[in-house]
């Protein structure tokens, strides 16, 4: 009972501090096979943990007497300005967190001014999204269909209703093993559905993987298809899943305008890097011919900042703002948000930074651990 402490009936609400507090709320009210869903990972979750246990491992090296009377959380990405470089990653499934689902989390981000990534796999359409948040600011998560018209349809519709940018996920060629969801044997309930596949795909008795048919995922997905893709839009393109600097310098080759540094929460390949050690690397690479962003492990303003001075433009949190959806909807999301905003800006005024370009590498110290 630790968020609720009953008195005589009334629900006394405990302040939420901190993600962490979020986190135990979700775990507490949702359903086992939902919270299962959303907490897993590949395999023994290695890389999952990793993710966050790398940030603990970097230490700050702060500035003092810099004059931090005033900051500025504020930056760009692809051009539009956001007011602090934290955005929502693509998750699935938000109405199995919050009823309102996934329009709730377009009305929060919109409020906090900055990118809501949305999922292929989400359980409100694309056209309810925008028209529940008509000014925020939006990118579309991909992935390539062995069935190419499906992806270039959607490509087209999210086109047409003013996304700005296409995410392109790379790591599911297949999908990693997470065990609770097949001991679970995790199926959307029945009164939800991938709502920007409805009616797409027959009524089969076959077998289904995560709310759509098995094997419509394409597994001969190429850098070949990059090329596709371009051929078909013409919004920027970032690529996300890339984990070493060979596959960031053939990003730059094939004219993508963005990276996200992902591993796909560690539900994927277990045993990879955590996200954060796979940055400097990629960031190095590139030296600035497109932008970098990174999700996986962010749970504190200081870990953002972190991100930042090993060369991230934007990071992008995923679990975290399931949590807040699962606590309050669109309410629980923007206070989500607005505590990382919040103690990113006391970690940058407390580390001697005024506005994000202070933020450098010359701020991190690796511990020798």
């Amino acid at each position: 009972m630790n968020i609720c402490e009953r008195e005589g009936g009334r629900c006394a609400e405990m302040a939420m501090v901190c993600l962490t507090d979020f986190e135990e709320y979700a775990k507490e009210h949702l359903s086992k096979a939902t919270w299962d869903y959303y907490a897993a990972g590949a395999d023994e979750c290695c890389t999952r943990d990793d993710n966050l246990l790398a940030y603990k491992r970097i230490r700050l090296r702060p500035r003092i007497l810099r004059d931090v009377s005033v900051s500025d959380t504020r930056t760009t990405v692809q051009g539009t300005e956001i007011s602090f470089p934290v955005g929502i990653a693509p998750t699935a499934f938000h109405c199995l967190a919050w009823h309102e689902g996934e329009v709730a989390t377009a009305r929060a981000t919109e409020a906090l001014n900055t990118c809501y990534i949305t999922s292929t796999y989400s359980t409100c359409s694309v056209e309810e999204i925008v028209a529940a948040a008509p000014n925020g600011y939006r990118w579309f998560q991909l992935y390539v269909y062995r069935d190419r018209k499906l992806s270039e349809q959607i490509v087209h519709r999210v086109e047409g209703l003013g996304y700005k940018a296409l995410v392109l996920t790379v790591d599911v060629p297949y999908t990693g093993k997470r065990r609770d969801d097949i001991r679970n044997q995790f199926k959307l309930p029945p009164h939800l559905k991938v709502k920007n596949f409805d009616g797409v795909f027959q009524e089969t008795a076959g077998p289904e993987e995560y709310g759509i048919p098995a094997n419509t995922l394409d597994p001969s997905i190429s850098w070949k298809d990059v090329y596709w893709l371009q051929s078909i839009t013409r919004l920027p393109i970032i690529i996300k899943g890339i984990l070493t600097k060979e596959d960031a310098e053939l990003a730059v080759e094939h004219g993508v305008q963005g990276i996200i540094v992902s591993n796909h929460g560690g539900r994927q390949l277990d045993g990879g890097p955590a996200t954060i050690d796979a940055l400097a690397e990629i960031v190095d690479t590139v030296q600035g011919r497109l932008e970098v962003y990174l999700d996986g492990g962010i749970r504190t303003g200081s870990d953002v900042l972190k991100a930042l001075a090993l060369g991230a433009k934007c990071v992008f949190i995923g679990r975290p703002a399931v949590w807040g959806l699962a606590y309050k909807g669109e309410e629980g999301l923007r206070e989500v948000l607005q505590i990382l905003n919040d103690e990113f800006r006391l970690s940058m005024a407390l580390s001697g930074c005024r506005n994000v370009a202070e933020i450098n590498r010359n701020l991190i110290q690796f511990s020798k651990l």
